[in-house]
């Protein structure tokens, strides 16, 4: 049976199995505004030790590992950097927006840190975060669970689920650069920036394996398979998408050319409208695998973490 925690460490929660740290999950980034401050995952290792992230990479600063991020709230960016303006294209606004760790969950189920009670093989965490506008309103609060599992001795599994509640008196629209004129850039969500060794790798989806030609494809999961510089092995990240999830299955944020990314993206060509006091609520899984992948091992390792979910993040 594998060790597998969250441990506080200041600014930021270790994930570990056993000795080795898999994630840091930092929650109080120190980042400039125009970087969307956001609790990211950063560096993420397989269980073998690969590193699997990137970041903060000097084309895109704003990209760290995996977060929760969004370009197009109502006016605002919680993505980072400029915004897309229809018939002006990208423009640097004072619209960057921070997600605010205001505490982690504390009642009879959790521990003053926020960390579930460990069941055999997994750890959970619970935080409440507060979104702010650059001009200092809170629009959205969050209750966010990060959860992870063992899934076999070359994979595990982050699940991530976000409830966002529309703490203001008007409707709030959620969309993307797509969704505002910009074809076939509907990034905005659950995003991973792989390391610069995986540029040129395989993107996998059900059935099919190809590069840039597969994004905006509609799936219930998308995988990426790349290598590594100096050791010259390979890994396999598989992003799942929950079956209650809006849009589901999402179109995909996907790219391998310029570098690579994944992101399951329920904004991507249409905008959906939370309503004042109204909630979302998203759920994702995330398999960080040693090994080159094709689609077949590619659709075993989402199976198996779609079936893992439910028990690691409860119901929905």
């Amino acid at each position: 049976m594998t060790d597998i925690r969250f441990d506080e460490a200041g600014d930021r929660f270790l994930l570990r199995a056993g000795d080795a740290v898999l994630a840091e999950y930092v929650f109080r980034p120190d980042h400039p505004t125009s970087e969307s401050p956001r609790p990211y995952l950063s560096p993420i290792r397989t269980l073998g030790g690969e590193l699997v992230s990137l970041y903060r990479p000097h084309d895109h600063v704003w990209h760290k590992g995996i977060a929760w991020s969004l370009p197009v709230v109502g006016d605002e960016n919680f993505w980072g950097g400029p915004t897309f303006v229809r018939g002006e294209g990208y423009v640097q606004l004072p619209n960057n927006g921070e997600q605010r760790h205001v505490a982690f969950a504390s009642d009879e189920a959790t521990d003053a840190a926020g960390r579930v009670a460990p069941e055999a093989d997994t750890a959970r965490v619970v935080e409440r975060l507060e979104w702010m506008t650059q001009a200092g309103e809170a629009i959205f609060d969050e209750q966010r669970m990060l959860a992870a599992s063992v899934l076999d001795d070359d994979a595990w599994l982050l699940g991530f689920a976000t409830r966002l509640t529309n703490t203001t008196e008007r409707p709030i629209p959620i969309g993307s650069p797509t969704t505002r004129g910009r074809e076939n850039a509907g990034y905005g969500g659950l995003f991973w920036r792989g390391p610069r060794s995986f540029t040129g790798g395989q993107l996998i989806a059900p059935g099919v394996v190809g590069g840039d030609e597969l994004r905006g494809t509609r799936a219930p999961w998308m995988g990426f398979s790349g290598r590594h510089d100096e050791t010259d092995a390979a890994s396999t990240i598989v992003m799942v998408d929950d079956p209650a999830n809006l849009q589901h299955p999402p179109q995909w944020f996907a790219r391998s050319e310029e570098f690579a990314c994944l992101c399951p993206a329920p904004f991507f060509s249409e905008e959906h409208v939370v309503e004042p006091r109204a909630t979302l609520a998203l759920r994702y899984g995330v398999v960080i695998a040693d090994g080159a992948s094709d689609p077949d091992r590619a659709a075993r390792l989402a199976d198996a973490a779609a079936a893992r979910l439910p028990e690691l993040l409860g119901a929905p």
